[in-house]
């Protein structure tokens, strides 16, 4: 939170409320105390106390509010009628101590304090030289107290200015390290993410992956051992053949997670250069057709976020992931394009579909998750028979908060 000289003077306005009341209350106690005062001049002290205690009253001055209209007003009051009071008795200069520091209060800036402090001065000491007499030996006398007086308030006005401003800069830089901080944290996040995936990546390739490919291995050695032996009985044929199916379709299903996990290339490439690897890959893994088509290629994909391109991306790597494990699809289509403010990438194809609103898969939570926290849309249209089309649309400029998790 950056701080804010008003806002540090209006944490403290009930203790400076509380003593300027006591200072107009002791001012009014010494003009009541007899001495040598004539009547005039005791009732024109009562009228400039309740004239400056009327002013805060009615004007209410705020730290909050700038040096214009109401704080300046009623500053401007104060020092004229400080300034009458010290013409009145030289008793009532004690206002001198609440006054400077409404000065410095009311002004809102160092420049201002220091005008409005210097304008106090001048006006109390031609109060101080009407009671005392107008002489160059008066002047002598106050002359160097009244100096003494304001060199006090000013160093202690700029002092705490100084304060407030410093406190300012911490303010700032610890705004900057939590920004920082959070930053990296999300970073590391990410990185952890990343990491993550990648392991999960190297342990299915190593162990699932490897281990179905040597019981499809293993499954064809002992058909072709007892075709050789001309042992072949009906049920030991259909037997090796269901091995072989399961383990391929398990060896699928452990290619598309790898597939799935394996982290993105995109730091020297643009997103249509990494969707048409991706489309290679798959192409070459499934052997399905599977085309890309670049439409509208303008300012919206070109000037696109990173982390919206890995949004895109990820959605279609899991879109691609479902067409083959479940679509058993001849010909996949992916589709990118901008449209206005929005970016899009639509995979499509012509497999045997399903029916959405009975679907509930981890794939399509997971990537409807994502594109929600990106600010966008994803739409799912498919039926039983008619094929799937996968729609994500999302936002070019960044959302805010919007987590990197490549």
């Amino acid at each position: 939170m950056i701080v804010d000289p008003r806002h540090v003077w209006r944490r403290t306005q009930i203790g400076w409320d509380l003593a300027f009341w006591l200072f107009l209350l002791l001012a009014a106690v010494v003009l009541a105390v007899p001495g040598d005062l004539t009547a005039e001049r005791r009732v024109i002290g009562y009228i400039v106390v309740v004239v400056i205690a009327l002013a805060y009253l009615v004007i209410r001055p705020s730290p909050e509010r700038d040096l214009a209209g109401r704080n300046l007003l009623y500053l401007l009051i104060v020092i004229v009628g400080v300034g009458l009071a010290c013409a009145v008795d030289t008793d009532l200069s004690l206002l001198l101590f609440i006054a400077y520091s409404q000065m410095w209060i009311f002004s809102g800036e160092v420049r201002s304090g220091v005008v409005l402090t210097g304008a106090l001065t001048v006006s109390s000491l031609i109060g101080f030289l009407t009671a005392d007499g107008w002489s160059w030996h008066s002047f002598a006398f106050l002359g160097p107290t009244m100096a003494v007086s304001v060199l006090f308030s000013l160093l202690i006005g700029i002092w705490i200015s100084r304060i407030i401003d410093q406190s300012r800069e911490r303010a700032e830089l610890i705004e900057q390290l939590e920004a920082t901080r959070s930053e990296l944290g999300e970073v590391h996040h990410a990185q952890g993410v990343t990491q993550e995936r990648e392991r999960m990546a190297r342990e299915i390739h190593d162990t699932l992956a490897q281990g179905f490919t040597s019981i499809i291995m293993l499954a064809q050695a002992a058909r072709a051992e007892m075709e050789a032996h001309g042992e072949l009985p009906s049920p030991a044929i259909a037997r090796l053949d269901s091995i072989e199916l399961v383990a391929r379709e398990n060896l699928g299903e452990a290619r598309a997670l790898v597939a799935a996990f394996s982290p993105i290339a995109l730091e020297d490439s643009t997103l249509t250069d990494a969707v048409r690897r991706l489309a290679e890959r798959f192409g070459t893994e499934t052997g399905v057709a599977i085309d890309v088509e670049v439409s509208a290629l303008s300012d919206g994909l070109a000037g696109l976020s990173r982390d919206r391109e890995v949004v895109l991306l990820r959605s279609a790597q899991e879109a691609l992931s479902n067409v083959r494990r479940h679509a058993q699809a001849r010909l996949v289509t992916i589709r990118l394009s901008a449209e206005g403010a929005e970016a899009l990438v639509e995979v499509q194809d012509d497999g045997v579909g399903f029916e959405p609103a009975a679907s509930v898969g981890f794939g399509l939570t997971g990537m409807r998750d994502r594109v929600r926290d990106a600010g966008g849309e994803l739409d799912v249209a498919s039926a039983p028979g008619r094929g799937t089309r996968v729609r994500v649309r999302v936002p070019v400029a960044a959302a805010p908060g919007l987590p990197v998790t490549p």
